[in-house]
């Protein structure tokens, strides 16, 4: 009887899996199979939400007659040593942009190849796979979305992975419980997601795309799906997704997240380096400024809102997620990798391709055509927060002013803000 092992990473689900497909029509058994790495450094809110998601696949897995098993360290040593004990053939996993996950995969053919084990890649981690479609022009990738939104409008789909029915475990292979090798987890924060692809197709379900070209920018409405986390863990394939919403407004984004993975897939150093050639780095250093930023203490309401929803929740709304990115980069002058690193320590749906790739649009050093383009916070707030409910959410320090006047608690008369402890603004701000 043949055996395959399915490793794993960003495609913890069972629907429309495409390498989890591919190994159970392959082989009699199949050995479902997820690698805690240690080197990476997880943030309680991500630690929490893994949890839930592996614990999530393996029910699923086990109501089809399998199970998830879970270790902890090096990802390839971890699959070759269990391909070794059930005498598997092959390895199949999904295939990834990072420069982690590239070098993940270039280590695990060497390894297999040393073993005599077949190891196949499969696509679903993105709708379009990086390289697929290439500018006529020149140049291994886009580097300006529209042109990329309207080759990528005309891709044909690869078919769903039908979902398997029954997976047969070899004798003697035993599942584990997530928490036993992940660790304990802090509890969530009520407001926080839960993880998990039962959840996803849940939140997928229930989205009513209809008004989302007016409201997704609605600050305080969150007229959003807050899929974001669930697509990165591979939760839910952005090809289900797109198929299910069908809202162009909608999957545009889902095409700037494509966009984004082939820029990374070209350009490692998204993450260190300017993509922009000739791009001006004269970012100041101000740890003051900086740690104020990090800690909702800017002064400036929507942007202290936005930085300390991402602190209570492991989230921010994509509209907060680029005025406090402009603020940080545009007003104090600071360095956007700074910014980048807090966001990607904290947040949920944190990924490599979509949080670097969006810090360098705002910083000007990546994708904008329009590089010294910046977002005045105070005419954003009252655009996308005119009532001020986003702030006073957040901020508790303002729950008393009313209206539109708690986006300029400095202009406020009788001494109102002298009566609550709210910092005041590290530089003049924004008219």
């Amino acid at each position: 009887m043949r055996t395959a092992i399915v490793l794993f990473t960003r495609d913890l689900r069972v629907r429309d899996n495409p390498a989890l497909h591919a190994a159970v029509a392959a082989a009699d058994r199949v050995v479902p199979l997820f690698v805690a790495d240690p080197g990476l450094r997880v943030h309680p809110h991500r630690q929490r939400f893994l949890a839930e998601c592996l614990a999530d696949l393996r029910e699923s897995l086990r109501q089809r007659g399998g199970d998830l098993v879970v270790r902890r360290g090096d990802p390839v040593a971890e699959a070759v040593k269990l391909a070794r004990q059930v005498g598997a053939f092959g390895i199949a996993a999904s295939a990834d942009v990072s420069v982690y996950a590239r070098r993940r995969e270039r280590r695990l053919t060497d390894a297999c190849a040393a073993e005599g084990i077949s190891l196949r890649l499969h696509p679903g981690v993105t709708i379009v796979e990086p390289g697929a479609v290439r500018p006529s022009t020149g140049g291994d990738h886009y580097k300006v979305f529209t042109p990329y939104w309207r080759a990528w409008q005309q891709v044909t789909p690869r078919e769903r992975a039908a979902t398997p029915r029954t997976i047969a475990l070899p004798d003697g292979v035993t599942g584990a419980d997530p928490l036993t090798v992940l660790g304990p987890v802090p509890a969530a924060n009520p407001q926080a997601a839960r993880g998990g692809e039962a959840e996803a197709l849940r939140r997928l379900k229930s989205f009513d795309p209809s008004g989302y070209a007016d409201q997704h920018d609605d600050l305080p409405g969150d007229a959003t799906s807050r899929l974001s986390s669930y697509l990165h863990f591979g939760c839910v394939s952005p090809q289900a997704v797109a198929s299910t919403v069908e809202n162009e407004a909608f999957v545009r984004q889902l095409c700037w997240r494509d966009f984004y993975h082939q820029v990374l897939h070209s350009f490692g150093d998204l993450p260190s380096k300017a993509y922009r050639t000739g791009a001006v780095e004269d970012w100041r250093t101000d740890e003051h400024a900086l740690d104020a930023w990090r800690e909702g203490q800017t002064g400036i309401p929507i942007v202290d809102a936005g930085m300390r929803q991402l602190a209570a929740e492991g989230f921010m709304h994509n509209r907060a997620r680029m005025i406090t990115a402009s603020y940080l980069t545009k007003q104090l002058g600071l360095d956007w990798r700074d910014g980048a690193a807090h966001f990607m320590h904290l947040l949920t749906d944190a990924d490599v391709a979509n949080n670097f790739g969006n810090w360098q649009w705002i910083a000007g050093t990546g994708n904008d055509t329009k590089p010294y383009r910046r977002f005045n916070p105070l005419r954003q707030a009252e655009r996308f927060d005119p009532d001020g409910d986003y702030v006073r959410r957040y901020i508790p320090e303002l729950a008393g002013v009313e209206g539109k006047a708690v986006h300029r608690p400095w202009l406020l008369s009788g001494g109102l803000l002298g009566t609550v402890d709210y910092a005041k603004p590290l530089i003049d701000p924004p008219q």
